[in-house]
Parts: C-alpha cells; sequence; structure tokens
C-alpha cells in the first residue's frame, strides 16, 4: 500500500477514553435510581436519575465545556421515560422503553447491510482514519458487513433478554434481580462483540498489510 500502516490504539487506552464516559452514563444513573428506589422510593428514583443527566448538561454548560448532541438527546428520551414512568407507577417501563429504540437501531443495523451501507463503517470512521484504499477493498468491506450483521444481532439480543427480564422480574417485584440479570448478562454478550471486532479489525488490518506490503 502506498500509505503508513493504520493501527488500533491499545485495548487499555480505549479503555481509559471509554471508561469516564461509561461511568457517568451508565453506570452512575442506575446507581442513583436503585439508591434512590430503596430510600426513597420510585417517584424519587425517577426524579432524581432524570436529574443527573441535566446536572450532566448543566456542569458542562458552566464549564463553557462543548455538550455532545448525544446528551442532549439522552435528557430529552430520560425526560420522556420519566414522564412515563411517573405516569405508570412501575420500574419495568420506565427500563423497557429504551430497549424498544434499541430494538429499533439493530434493525437499522440489519437494514444499513442491505443497502451496501454498513453502519458500523461509518462509527468506526468517527474514530479511526482509514484512507481510502482501504476502504474500498473487498475484504474490508466484507469485514464491516459482517461486524454490522454481528451487532445488530446483539442489540437485538440484548433488548429482547431485558424486556424479558424486566416483565419477569417486575411480576416478582424484583429490582435488584433484574439490575444484577441484565446487567451481567448485557455486559457478558456485549464483551465478546467487542473483543471479537478488535481483533477481528487488527487481524483484517494485519493480512491488508501483508498482502500489499
Amino acid at each position: 500500500m502506498n500509505h503508513p500502516p493504520v493501527t488500533l490504539p491499545r485495548l487499555t487506552a480505549l479503555a481509559r477514553q471509554a471508561a469516564p464516559q461509561l461511568l457517568e452514563a451508565v453506570v452512575a444513573p442506575l446507581v442513583v435510581f436503585y439508591a434512590a428506589m430503596m430510600l426513597l422510593g420510585l417517584q424519587w428514583a425517577l426524579i432524581l436519575t432524570c436529574s443527573w443527566v441535566y446536572v450532566g448538561v448543566a456542569w458542562r454548560l458552566i464549564r463553557r465545556i462543548r455538550v455532545p448532541a448525544t446528551m442532549y438527546l439522552a435528557a430529552a428520551a430520560i425526560t420522556l421515560r420519566t414522564v412515563i414512568g411517573l405516569w405508570t407507577g412501575t420500574w419495568m417501563w420506565y427500563f423497557i422503553q429504551p430497549e424498544l429504540g434499541t430494538i429499533c437501531i439493530g434493525i437499522a443495523f440489519l437494514a444499513s447491510v442491505r443497502l451496501n451501507r454498513p453502519l458500523v463503517e461509518k462509527l468506526t470512521l468517527d474514530y479511526i482514519h482509514l484512507p481510502n484504499a482501504v476502504l474500498k477493498h473487498e475484504r474490508v468491506r466484507r469485514f464491516f458487513a459482517r461486524i454490522t450483521l454481528l451487532w445488530a444481532f446483539v442489540l437485538l439480543m440484548n433488548s429482547g433478554l431485558s424486556i424479558a427480564l424486566a416483565i419477569y422480574e417486575s411480576l416478582s417485584g424484583s429490582l435488584s434481580g433484574y439490575i444484577v440479570l441484565r446487567t451481567s448478562a448485557v455486559a457478558v454478550i456485549s464483551g465478546l462483540a467487542i473483543t471479537v471486532s478488535l481483533f477481528g479489525f487488527k487481524r483484517l488490518l494485519r493480512r491488508l498489510h501483508v498482502a500489499h506490503g
């Protein structure tokens, strides 16, 4: 190839970059919700979890830090979830709502493969620069199509499992059971998919360098 080798950052570096966002957007709201639910009840759990997202937005605005568009979308989404949760008076619908959105995303992933525009390729290019010569390679195109299919099934599997667990655990009244089972299952499934994606991508790049070196 006529371009420098393309490499991925070390897994530890990727983890360090992702950890703060993961803690703020996923772990902390779950902790806030569960703690408030145990101490104050469902209504306060919904209100305080929603407030957590708005505090994150306000903190960035006060410090004049750029607020990502995804944070505004998250604020709007959790507001809707909170309103529906307060209206229905049950935590089940609060947790099921985002899963319905994830199912739509999974379907979009499947459709993008059918249209020969795999979404994983577009998401990858947001973080890693790949020369046009690499993107046009047949092996690369097949790889992104297969990984997009993989993540489509991961999203659909995680959402389907989460909805089933939410319905089952809500009947027994066990919020803690839902949180533990759902978090563990999603972590295992997603972790395996991430590992397959990263190592598959590295293997692909090595093959391309050998073939065109």
